[in-house]
């Protein structure tokens, strides 16, 4: 059975309990698939990667918000008032 795996390195379970940071090391900052049995388990993500991963879901969010409110009537407001 073929299997989808979303990144371009991969190691074993066995691999990354022997050499954690050297499995992380080889995505080279992009994730790494672990594969159990040959079938991706889990992606190993940097926490670079993640933290960008995260912004561009909170800029998604935030642009929906802003999509969804479009053509309300706007309130404009002094900061002193706030």
């Amino acid at each position: 059975m073929a299997h989808l795996i979303l990144a371009q390195t991969t190691a074993s379970v066995s691999e990354l309990k022997k050499n954690p940071m050297g499995t992380v090391a080889a995505g080279e900052g992009f994730p790494v698939a672990i594969l159990n049995r040959n079938e991706p388990a889990f992606y190993c993500v940097p926490a670079k990667a993640y933290a960008a991963l995260m912004d561009k879901l909170e800029d998604l969010e935030l642009n929906a918000i802003a999509d969804a409110r479009k053509g309300q009537r706007v309130v404009k407001v002094k900061l002193a008032d706030l």
